[in-house]
């Protein structure tokens, strides 16, 4: 094993708390040979046999049948995983970022090599999703994948909604309870979910998807009077990884959107992951669970070690990388969806018609308008404004975007207080 921190230590945990039993599960006993770590000397988990542990994880990876890799970014970890192979050990990895940034180099290294590559807790933690669409779907056609697949950010919006706490002070209280880093910048400007969301479209559409390929915004902007407005409109707030395919294409964005609060992704709450696959023939299904930690990743990387180690005795490989449908990956600006927009303007009138008439110009059409109540507006009676909730129909992103720029621009406008795309309808 390379890495032996929260999650690692859970591994060694399983693995000796439930020798007996994964031993019959694969036919051949599981004897942990090396733990490779910084520090041979840190404090540790007596679980954790100190004589296992190495700071050579270059001569650790050529002795093993199996590697798995906790350790997380790109180097050393790639170098570590190709000499494993190229010595006839299969991987086992949780490492999202690497597979994102270079997947396609340890796929290829490994059937050359005939050994499996596994990483199902590379996405969503606990939750089985990578097996069920590259194994379980595969004779169906997966049309839309819509994912809450950080659990940090789930819990500072769901913070927001329930208490009002404005973002700075929700990411504080998720890092006083070890949600979120110290630096939570991963998880607040969306790296975490579009590396997700690369790998869940790679599956799920037969086609490479780089991390560089998918469109990223985090929650940074959104504030507690947009999670409030999300609500009185039937709406929650949460960071979704969006992976569709169309007639065009294939489209990967991850970005903070209002969910219909009868849409199964509105209800997930706290740090819990949710993934949310439309296939054609199979409908909409939706995998629940703990997205982190450390007993439920363990969990994911003990089933992909049994995959594995039943190869080794009872022969058999792991799924090739598919790439077969190799379709465009396709720019934001052509992605459909719907914007929320919250405008303050001049209380005269008119101004409705004109801003109505911007918006058709730039070729989108508007589905409802709401005025906001005087008595729910902070700046009631100071100088003849009112607050206009607009929410589109379907739209390219491209056109949404030069619509709420022209907005701004319009006489009768005082501002854009807020604009958040709508999904999941």
């Amino acid at each position: 094993m390379l890495g032996c921190g929260v999650v690692g230590t859970e591994v060694v945990r399983l693995l000796t708390q439930q020798a007996d039993d994964l031993a019959a599960r694969v036919g051949a006993p599981l004897e942990l040979v090396g733990v490779a770590v910084r520090n041979v000397d840190a404090p540790r988990d007596p679980v954790v046999d100190r004589a296992l542990l190495t700071a050579d994880a270059d001569e650790l990876v050529t002795r093993a049948d199996i590697v798995v890799e906790l350790m997380g970014g790109e180097e050393p970890a790639r170098n570590l995983l190709l000499r494993a192979i190229e010595h006839g050990a299969s991987v086992v990895t949780a490492n999202k970022a690497l597979l994102a940034q270079d997947g396609p180099t340890l796929y290829r290294a490994a059937d050359e090599a005939g050994v499996d590559v596994y990483y199902e807790a590379a996405v969503a933690g606990a939750i089985p999703i990578v097996r069920p669409i590259r194994e379980s779907l595969t004779g169906d056609k997966i049309r839309r994948v819509l994912g809450i697949v950080n659990g940090t950010t789930n819990y500072v919006l769901d913070r927001m909604a329930t208490d009002g706490l404005e973002l700075e002070d929700a990411v504080k209280e998720a890092q006083g309870l070890g949600y979120a880093e110290a630096d939570p910048t991963a998880d607040v400007e969306g790296y975490d979910a579009a590396a997700k969301a690369a790998i869940l479209a790679s599956l799920a559409f037969h086609t490479r998807v780089h991390l560089d390929d998918v469109y990223r915004e985090g929650i940074t902007s959104v504030t507690a009077s947009d999670v409030a407005w999300a609500a009185r409109t039937g709406h929650a707030v949460k960071l979704l990884a969006i992976a569709e395919a169309t007639d065009d294409g294939v489209s990967v964005r991850v970005h903070p959107a209002l969910v219909p609060l009868d849409h199964p992704l509105a209800g997930v709450r706290g740090a819990f992951n949710a993934v949310f696959v439309e296939a054609e023939a199979a409908g909409e299904l939706m995998f629940y669970g703990r997205g982190a930690g450390g007993a439920p990743t363990a969990s994911a990387v003990l089933g992909d070690v049994v995959s594995a180690a039943r190869h080794r005795v009872l022969g058999g490989k792991s799924p090739e990388e598919s790439t077969y449908a190799d379709l465009p990956l396709l720019p934001h600006a052509s992605a459909l969806t719907r914007y929320q927009v919250r405008l303050v303007v001049d209380d005269r009138p008119g101004v409705l018609a004109q801003v109505a008439s911007t918006f058709a110009g730039q070729g989108v059409s508007i589905e409802s308008v709401r005025q906001v109540p005087d008595g729910d507006r902070a700046d009631v009676g100071t100088g003849g404004s009112a607050e206009l909730l607009l929410t589109t129909h379907v739209a390219p992103e491209a056109a949404l975007a030069s619509t709420t720029r022209a907005a701004r621009d319009l006489a009768p406008v005082r501002e854009v207080t807020s604009v958040l795309r709508v999904e999941g309808v």
